[in-house]
């Protein structure tokens, strides 16, 4: 019979997977390293295996013991499947930034999950760095995994993906591309391809807000160069020991947008379900497409599972929040088929007191105001600002004492040229009327999400 003796025994041996679609603009043969195949459905499996295993040789992890990370996710997985059949707890930190489906699975599995701000400093004590570390001091009998500085990490891949990626490609690859976060998986597979063959070429895919590339290229940590991104996965704030700069021979920063856009075109187009990191890549790879000649072999390796990302990348909502989808806005019927909300208002004799409630509770900044006949007036938060400065009581007033000029009506298919014109500083909105007894308000928000 053949058989596992447990789930662990089928980490790794990871299918490749000709790409063909999306890559039929590249002069070269393109193979895919699908991680999905592992039990945890990411490649971060491997390396969670190794830190735990190394971590009990050396005495550091011992029985009933607490496993303690920082994680954006994916490890948190592979150290809960190890844990679970070792028999370790585990409490796991994460940004939240990270999906929601994530933190749900790393529940399911058992762990305990504390969720951190991601728009905070390294060093700020509520950013997941630092809990993790409280946590890992605070908590008896615990071990902390640290993925970013723990060598293991790199070690797996040094072990296992390379040795892999060489034979499947009957080492006949050229170029290796992959997302890079905490380093270990580029590190690893670099160091074994290049002892193996030392023209082969290691490309590092990062994000735009990460420190990888300019610091590669320069030796400068640029603060400057840190702000928050979508894109999970790759790219840092930090310098993680596991990323080996003198392996890698380049990096390249794909967009948030890109990211994601492609996360969607290998589903479509290749039928290969995987998440956001392997988007970016396979986006970096057709960036690169000038560095590789028609007999090359490029490997490009997709960390995780496109199930991860059901509520994010795969989800027309969420793309359309952050102007990623590529939809033909022209005129004002495109800006409003995706409103759902009634249009919100208040009447002449309702206090001003009711329209700044009314802006509170929907999180909107300018009020259509009407009366028996229809739209007569309107407000704007920046208007109320003024008043209330003017006169502190203007909360008691009626709004038909203070409203502006009514904002003009437009039927649906006024262009959204002609919709921009109309928004200016003396009026900051436009009603739309949809023809079915319907109305809806664009503003300057709703014409600067849709601009690509």
């Amino acid at each position: 019979m053949n058989f596992a003796k447990n789930i662990l025994e089928t980490i790794g041996n990871t299918p490749m997977v000709k790409l063909n679609k999306i890559v039929e603009d590249i002069d070269a043969l393109v193979l895919a390293k699908v991680e999905t195949f592992n039990p945890g459905n990411s490649v971060k499996d491997r390396m969670a295996l190794k830190m735990i295993e190394d971590a009990e040789a050396a005495g550091l992890l011992k029985p009933g013991g607490t496993i303690i990370e920082g994680t954006s996710g994916n490890t948190g997985m592979g150290l809960a499947i190890a844990a679970n059949i070792k028999g370790y707890k585990c409490i796991f930190v994460i940004a939240d930034k990270q999906s929601k489906e994530k933190i749900d699975i790393l529940r399911a599995l058992g762990a305990e999950v504390v969720v951190c701000p991601t728009h905070v400093e390294p060093q700020d004590p509520r950013s997941y760095y630092s809990v993790s570390k409280r946590l890992s001091e605070e908590t008896p009998n615990s071990w902390y995994a640290l993925q970013y500085d723990n060598l293991s990490n790199t070690a797996a891949h040094y072990e296992s993906t390379g040795p892999e990626i060489w034979e499947q490609t009957d080492g006949k690859v050229t170029h290796f591309v992959v997302g890079v976060g905490t380093g270990g998986t580029i590190s690893g597979v670099g160091k074994f391809l290049k002892e193996k063959n030392p023209e082969i070429k290691i490309w590092g895919i990062d994000t735009y807000g990460s420190v990888f590339k300019k610091y590669h290229e320069t030796g400068i940590f640029d603060q400057n160069e840190i702000y928050s991104y979508i894109t999970e996965g790759i790219g840092e704030d930090i310098l993680p020991k596991n990323v080996d700069f003198d392996i890698i021979d380049g990096f390249e920063k794909v967009t948030d947008k890109d990211g994601a856009v492609y996360t969607r075109k290998l589903a479509r187009e290749e039928g290969i379900f995987v998440g956001n990191s392997a988007g970016s890549a396979i986006k970096g790879v057709l960036q690169l497409k000038e560095h590789f000649k028609p007999d090359d072999v490029v490997v490009v390796l997709f960390h995780d599972h496109g199930s991860r990302y059901v509520g994010k990348m795969f989800n027309d909502d969420w793309m359309r929040e952050r102007g990623f989808l590529d939809e033909n806005i022209t005129i004002a019927a495109d800006l409003i088929k995706n409103k759902n909300k009634d249009l919100v208002s208040v009447k002449t004799e309702e206090l001003v007191s009711h329209a700044i409630e009314r802006m509170r509770k929907y999180e909107i900044s300018q009020l259509p105001v009407t009366d028996a006949d229809g739209f007569v007036g309107s407000l704007d938060e920046s208007q109320l600002f003024r008043l209330y400065f003017e006169d502190k009581h203007i909360a008691d007033k009626p709004i038909k004492d203070v409203m502006s000029k009514p904002y003009p009506v437009v039927k649906k298919t006024v262009s959204v040229e002609k919709i921009s014109s109309l928004i200016h500083k003396n009026n900051q909105a436009v009603i739309v009327d949809s023809g079915d007894g319907h109305y809806h308000i664009i503003t300057k928000h709703d014409i600067i999400r849709v601009i690509h």
